[in-house]
């Protein structure tokens, strides 16, 4: 399928649709282009079942009809404003099973072949109008996606793609069914029960805000569009089409800029309405609009944040936060997280600039420790991992160790590095290092019938989950080693745990969590004393109040323990939140913060202090608390 009329008295490129089924998703994304690809086609001038059911005939149709209102409402020719050719992929599969997804990747659309529910992914109208504005996007505000920035992104989108397809399909604005976005891609289900979104729900506003991190939809990209594009909705119910669209469309191409939040969006929507001299009337029909999705200036301070910020935007997922001996160290990538992670350090007293430590060499640094002399991370690249040091007084960047596996769980104490190794077959061991070591010894002699994992580090004293051998069965514990003495002690356990969490150790207690029970997900957390004797239950795992805990750490004066709920859909009140055990018996907690969003890898950094990632405005930050806030009631 080519079209040559369209741009034929512009740039003369085409609009194209090609046959992408059984080329898998990796295959197709970022810019790459498979081999044997080619456009579909057809001996007469209709085409058969196979292109139709192939979701082409509605990739081919709907693409022209992208470009038509582009061209014909707002003057642009194709999605750059140059005549730039626009290509659609169709058919493409996950892993050779059904792809239920479609997305624009810089240069192309390339959508998913459905499923038995889920027809093709170009089957609506609207689904292509949203991919082919995120070219419009990328080639004028290019929004970054992630955070504020990326939800406004996606709102563009949606606002665009919903406006082209309720007008191609003749539907009133104020039909009920007018906002969804996504409603006919279903082969039983009703377009309501279909849809990914209601761009007119009536009721998303930046009260709903969802404070995720980078690690969950980039930010909340999808989860907070529509506080943005529900606003936009209202704004073309209330002023009609015609006018509302050129307010959006000028907003994006003259207005807004790439780090831009809802705020600015805002902006940028009033001041492309001014420049339109639109009526006093309007232009207050516009404000009216976004004040009722709670978009004004300032709307983050009504969350309510009570913690300190130590550095902003970090962007990064999977790598964990350190801290010790005054200092903090964590990973931070570039605005869109695109960029290579590199290891920061600072004060966790929030005074001076924050340092670079890892070398900018294109690897991934991540999962940072330190002891406010050292820091200690693991490097991934094309090579392997390394495992690397370097002191915070400055100086080289030393390897300590090499390996193919993966390394997590990093630590360091006075000279010693720690890690976690798991093998391609999920083998784990915790190694240690000294100064002047060339090769680690690992706490389980490495041996293939005995396994540990998730260390911890403190006074001379490793702690680690253990698996270990009990005559023709298996058995999981906590085991601490002294590192002078080399002597081992096995933490008594109050059952018989079926698997082990995190570990954490100061001078007078180990603490870890045990999952003994099969439910939810619950899992106690405990504790012993340092010779393994005295154990017990700071949060038993049945019963009120049983924690869905996921990592804890400890200094001398308080356990930290990371616990969320478990909820098909994500709300604010059930996302991952700190909670501090005091108390004589240490088993009352508090909250560490009552801020609303994710908060994940909690580090304690001394006394009652604790710094960890934040998610609640949807940017990644990296914060700190000196003492916890209470219930949150």
């Amino acid at each position: 399928m080519n079209d040559h009329s369209r741009m034929w008295d512009t740039s003369k490129n085409v609009i194209s649709t090609w046959d992408a089924r059984g080329k898998d998703v990796s295959e197709v994304g970022g810019g790459r282009w498979p081999d044997g690809l080619k456009e579909f086609g057809s001996k007469a001038p209709q085409f058969g079942k196979d292109a139709t059911d192939a979701g082409a005939v509605d990739a081919h149709w709907a693409a022209g009809k992208v470009y038509d209102y582009y061209k014909k409402v707002h003057g642009r020719d194709s999605l750059d404003g140059r005549g730039m050719a626009i290509n659609s992929l169709v058919g493409v599969t996950n892993f050779g099973m059904p792809y239920v997804n479609a997305f624009w990747d810089g240069s192309k659309m390339v959508y998913g072949g459905g499923d038995e529910e889920f027809k093709t992914l170009s089957a609506d109208l609207d689904v292509v109008g949203h991919e082919m504005t995120h070219g419009v996007v990328e080639n004028s505000a290019n929004l970054v996606y992630a955070g504020q920035s990326g939800a406004l992104n996606e709102a563009i989108a949606d606002y665009f793609g919903n406006a082209i397809a309720v007008d191609a399909a003749g539907m009133a604005m104020d039909d009920p069914d007018a906002g969804l976005m996504g409603g006919n891609l279903c082969r039983t289900k009703s377009p309501r029960q279909c849809a990914f979104r209601d761009l007119n729900d009536g009721a998303t506003t930046s009260k709903n805000f969802l404070g995720v991190s980078f690690a969950t939809d980039n930010g909340g990209v999808h989860l907070n569009s529509t506080i943005f594009s529900g606003a936009l909705w209202d704004i073309r119910e209330d002023l009609g089409r015609t006018l509302a669209d050129k307010i959006a469309y000028k907003a994006l191409t003259e207005y807004m800029t790439p780090l831009d939040g809802f705020t600015e969006g805002r902006d940028a929507v009033i001041a492309a309405a001014k420049a339109l001299k639109v009526s006093a009337k309007d232009l207050g029909v516009v404000k009216r609009s976004f004040n009722a999705h709670g978009i004004v200036p300032n709307w983050e301070e009504a969350m309510g944040v009570d913690s300190d910020q130590l550095l902003g935007r970090l962007n990064v997922y999977s790598t964990k936060v350190g801290a010790g001996g005054g200092w903090w160290a964590t990973s931070k990538s570039n605005d869109d997280g695109t960029e290579a992670f590199s290891v920061w350090a600072g004060r966790t007293d929030g005074s001076g600039a924050a340092k670079l430590i890892s070398p900018n060499d294109g690897r991934f640094h991540v999962n940072p420790a330190t002891d406010g002399k050292t820091v200690a991370w693991a490097a991934y690249g094309p090579a392997g991992v390394d495992v690397l040091a370097r002191p915070l007084a400055g100086g080289p960047t030393k390897k300590l160790y090499s390996t193919s596996d993966n390394v997590q769980d990093v630590r360091v104490e006075g000279g010693v590095v720690a890690f976690e190794k798991m093998d391609a077959f999920g083998a784990r061991h915790v190694g240690f290092l000294r100064t002047g070591d060339k090769e680690p010894t690992w706490a389980d002699g490495g041996k293939a019938d005995t396994g540990s994992a998730s260390p911890s580090l403190s006074g001379g004293r490793l702690a680690y989950a253990k698996a270990y051998a009990d005559g023709d069965d298996y058995r999981m514990g906590v085991e601490v080693l002294d590192l002078k003495s080399g002597e081992r002690k096995l933490m008594n356990q109050l059952g018989r745990p079926e698997s082990v969490g995190e570990t954490a150790i100061n001078g007078k207690y180990v603490f870890w969590l045990a999952d003994e029970v099969v439910d939810d997900g619950q899992v106690a957390v405990r504790r012993a004393n340092l010779d393994g004797t005295g154990t017990v239950d700071l949060s038993k795992e049945k019963g009120e109040g049983a924690l869905f805990a996921s990592a804890l750490t400890a200094s001398e004066d308080a356990l930290t323990v990371t616990a969320s709920l478990p909820d098909p859909k994500y709300h604010n009140e059930t996302m991952s939140k700190l909670w501090q055990f005091g108390g004589a018996n240490g088993t009352d907690r508090a909250r560490v913060s009552c801020n609303r969003g994710e908060q994940l890898s909690a580090a304690a950094a001394g006394g009652k202090q604790v710094v960890w990632i934040d998610g609640t405005t949807g940017y990644t930050d990296l914060v700190t608390r000196t003492r916890p806030a209470g219930n949150c009631g």
